[in-house]
């Protein structure tokens, strides 16, 4: 059988070519639209925000004065104002459901824009592409080097525009790494060669696979190693809109063609049954994953939208009307009259969508608002309930977890209410405890009650109170067993019976 399907698999190699081909290189072309300036003005938005936040200093007390922070050393994230603690893990889940659902409710509208405009990927793929064009020129230059013997010159351009992508990558690693640090102490300890050798490791691995995703796979992370392009077939719609060729307009009855003797004006070809399309291949030149958007929707498709601003050029040019490759919906595309192109949001998908998404914001928004500066837990010791003494009391034992969540040392008082204060020993001094910011600390309590009270009290209440808050106090309901309670148990128990 192992030989049986050797000679099937050569079989097949013979009959359909490779089993495997070769990475076609892309070379890009540059070109200028409006979709062309929004992806320019999102990729200096998104560069600055990512480069210059670390350096962005906040005023704060028990941590660094630094807007954006992930401390995993004292396990808080320092997003300006707001403080994240592990505690908060319910606000990490909500925002991620909110990502997905948001995701979701973009692709079912204007299909694979997050890929297209916003993704990491994307965004250094652009940047790397422009270092390109920058130092080895543009499409046909960079295909005239690629072509020619290494020189002086091929060596200086292709190896000056990966310096230049090494040095990007570089300094993304070292901004990666500067959120979970103080950022002007961890760059001067790192150029000096006293930062942490977790430090360097961490710039190494993310520079190489910066480097390695934007300068040498490029598009083959859209294509083969991302997910999203998998499975965003199952979120598109009929009325989704994406990039798309109106194949009525451009292929006419004949077909396309190029625009030569008797091709040239649009009467021309109507007479002879060709389309608008000129067969220029603009739109595929410009394609950062290769996509000629004239064979229909593939998932290679990034939805740029850089070939309609390629195709309405080239429109431009001829002085014919815009809009042979526009961003449509294939219910549209279909008519015999299409209308013109609109975003389609009445549909149950989509605004289930938009709903969860409404509420998951809303909900998020208002845990935030209302989170507490002080986190309480208090549960009873079961091993024993509960502990006859000597002098015929009962005692009860607790244990009670705070977190002070404040970016300041906080002194808590722990008291009660429905019981005797003297019941309570906390083992601790009146003034309370003094918790550190971010920290947590655990505390045992004993409470003990005479037996004419341990016959009457079943629960109480523990009262925390923060010295900074005293108006905001924080109440804790628990049981108290005893033996009556036990006792009363059996009875009822018995009743029933």
């Amino acid at each position: 059988m192992f030989l049986g399907g050797n000679i099937t698999m050569l079989e097949m190699k013979d009959q359909h070519g490779p089993l495997f081909q070769k990475r076609i290189p892309i070379y890009t072309r540059s070109v200028k639209g409006k979709f062309r300036n929004f992806k320019t003005a999102v990729l200096i938005l998104a560069y600055t925000v990512f480069f210059a936040l670390p350096w962005m200093p906040w005023s704060r007390t028990g941590a660094a004065d630094q807007a954006v922070m992930f401390d995993l050393a004292s396990r808080r994230f320092f997003i300006f104002d707001l403080v994240i603690f592990p505690q908060d893990i319910f606000l990490l889940s909500l925002l991620l459901f909110i990502a997905a659902a948001f995701l979701f409710f973009v692709t079912e509208l204007v299909g694979r824009a997050w890929c297209g405009y916003f993704c990491f990927q994307t965004l250094w793929l652009d940047c790397f592409m422009y270092i390109e064009h920058m130092i080895q020129g543009e499409r046909p230059a960079r295909m005239r080097l690629a072509k020619q013997p290494w020189n002086a010159e091929k060596i200086f351009k292709v190896g000056g525009s990966h310096l230049a992508m090494i040095l990007v990558a570089f300094w993304t690693g070292v901004t990666f790494v500067a959120y979970f640090t103080y950022t002007p102490q961890f760059v001067s300890e790192f150029f000096s060669g006293q930062a942490s050798q977790v430090a360097y490791i961490s710039v190494l691995l993310l520079t190489i696979s910066t480097y390695a995703a934007g300068g040498i796979a490029r598009e083959q992370i859209c294509t083969h190693v991302c997910p999203y392009a998998r499975f965003q077939g199952v979120m598109y719609e009929h009325d989704t809109l994406a990039p798309a060729y109106d194949a009525k307009r451009g292929e006419g009855v004949s077909g396309r063609a190029l625009p030569g003797k008797g091709l040239k004006t649009q009467e021309e070809r109507t007479q002879n049954g060709h389309g608008d399309c000129i067969d220029c291949g603009f739109c595929v030149q410009v394609c950062p994953t290769g996509v000629d958007i004239r064979k229909g929707m593939q998932y290679q498709c990034i939805s740029c939208g850089l070939c309609i601003d390629a195709c309405n050029t080239i429109m431009d040019s001829l002085g014919w009307k815009r809009g042979l490759i526009r961003y449509d919906s294939d219910r549209n595309l279909a008519r015999e009259q299409p209308a013109e192109p609109r975003i389609v949001w009445k549909q149950m998908k989509v605004v289930l969508n938009g709903l969860a998404l409404l509420v998951m914001i809303a909900l998020l928004m208002y845990r935030i608002a209302t989170r507490s500066e002080v986190e309480v837990m208090v549960e009873q010791e079961r091993q024993p309930l509960y502990v006859e003494l000597s002098d015929e009391s009962v005692r009860n034992r607790y244990k009670i977890h705070i977190v002070n969540k404040t970016d300041h040392d906080e002194t808590y008082r722990v008291t009660v209410q429905g019981i005797p204060e003297q019941a309570l020993d906390m083992g601790i001094g009146v003034d309370g405890v003094t918790i550190r910011p971010g920290k947590d600390l655990h505390l045992t309590a004993k409470v003990d009650l005479d037996e004419d009270m341990a016959k009457r009290v079943t629960e109480f209440e523990f009262v925390i109170t923060a010295n900074s808050a005293r108006e905001n106090k924080i109440v804790r309901k628990v049981n108290f067993y005893s033996e009556h309670q036990d006792d009363q148990h059996t009875d009822h128990r018995e009743d029933k019976h």
